[in-house]
């Protein structure tokens, strides 16, 4: 019984789901909004009108499951999407542009943290929430928008990737930080060194693998050669969260990798209707984790933390641009791509709650996140827009 009660409140999430995709298209709308809205309306605070149970109480473990595996499926398709090559040539310029992504933002976090009036624990800490995007809203943003083969992906998905480098050192001097037991220096450059270490080996490994590859993958059995690409997909994934890299990021450096092969075509067919179906999922269950309730104590403050971060995030995308020499309208999309903040903010936020911070942290950070999720995939959309307006603005020409 209580399978099927946890199968129909399945089926029930999905329908909801749907509905708002229907929506999204009428109106001609990104999609991410309406599906994170939808999450957040129903879940423990929403009504329980007899079987139409929408608190989602006994399903809410296996949707958030399947919201995880949405992630994984997400950034695995951009990798399959972009040149592996393409990005290892551009490595010098990845690195200058995500020490200046991060540390415009990081340096915007701090200030608004410390003219907000934050303790120096919860000032770290809203600097984490307010400097890493999501990677699951920008790979997401760049499938929808068809911006895969675009001159500033590379940047986009190189400064992602550097994130989690400086979220794999952030979190290691956060939780000696806030839950006690310090954090010394040689702890902390190991936890930077090993993921760095961990996905350079991974792409120069992968690279050299690629005609083993091509010779392995050569499988006619589609059941089959879908079960060999998922056992490589989950293992590669799963292992690099037990070394503090995300599993997003494992799936990206999987996509990146078979993205090289002769079967990256089929790969691509096979894997397009879990990315979208997973994806969805992954929206949904996200806000499942904000109550409405909860955030109205916390508007003015998660404003202006929209507002700094938007102007942190534009700027440090133009610079960052800019300086690899794209132009000014590619360096704009840059920041708006990488706008969305989401599921690391969370667990930045989750860790306050752990050590006993400010309680004004959580409800903070979810209005934040939701605000800047709705507003960075409309932004990204009308990009050309937004360029075009404040071309006059910008140095050089598009």
């Amino acid at each position: 019984m209580l399978m099927n009660h946890i199968i129909f409140e399945l089926g029930l999430a999905v329908a909801l789901i749907a509905v708002m995709g229907l929506l999204s298209a009428k109106f001609r709308l990104s999609i991410i909004p309406f599906y994170i809205i939808i999450g957040m309306l129903v879940g423990p605070h929403a009504p329980h009108l007899g079987i139409m149970d929408f608190r989602f109480i006994g399903s809410t473990a296996t949707i958030v499951f399947l919201g995880q595996l949405g992630v994984i499926f997400l950034l695995f398709y951009l990798g399959l999407e972009f040149s592996l090559g393409q990005l290892m040539k551009a490595g010098k310029a990845i690195v200058t542009g995500g020490t200046i992504y991060i540390a415009i933002n990081l340096a915007v976090g701090l200030l608004f943290g410390f003219f907000a009036g934050f303790p120096f624990k919860e000032l770290i800490l809203v600097a984490g929430i307010t400097t890493i995007s999501s990677s699951a809203i920008t790979a997401k943003i760049l499938v929808d928008l068809k911006r895969t083969a675009n001159s500033e992906t590379e940047m986009i998905l190189g400064i992602t990737m550097f994130e989690d480098i400086f979220l794999a050192v952030y979190i290691s001097i956060l939780s000696g930080l806030i839950l006690g037991g310090g954090s010394s220096g040689a702890a902390i450059a190991l936890s930077g060194s090993i993921a760095l270490g961990y996905m350079l080996l991974l792409l120069l490994a992968g690279r050299k693998f690629v005609p083993f590859l091509n010779r392995a993958l050569n499988i006619k059995s589609n059941e089959v050669f879908q079960l060999v690409i998922f056992s490589i997909l989950f293992l590669v994934a799963g292992f690099s969260e037990t070394i503090h890299v995300a599993e997003s990021i494992g799936a990206l450096l999987v996509g990146l990798i078979l993205a090289e092969t002769e079967h990256v075509k089929r790969i691509e067919h096979m894997i397009l209707p879990y990315r979208d179906f997973f994806g969805a999922m992954f929206f949904f269950s996200f806000g499942l984790t904000i109550d409405p309730m909860s955030l109205g104590g916390t508007v003015g403050l998660s404003v202006a933390a929209v507002l700094v971060t938007v102007l942190g995030v534009v700027t440090s995308g133009m610079i960052a641009g800019r300086s690899s020499g794209l132009s000014p309208k590619a360096s704009l999309n840059i920041g708006l791509t990488l706008l969305a903040r989401g599921e690391f903010s969370i667990i930045v936020a989750n860790l306050g709650k752990a050590g006993g911070l400010l309680a004004v942290i959580q409800p903070f950070a979810a209005l934040y996140v939701l605000i800047l999720a709705v507003l960075g995939p409309i932004l990204a959309k009308e990009s050309k827009a937004i360029f075009n307006g404040v071309s006059k603005l910008l140095p050089g020409k598009e």
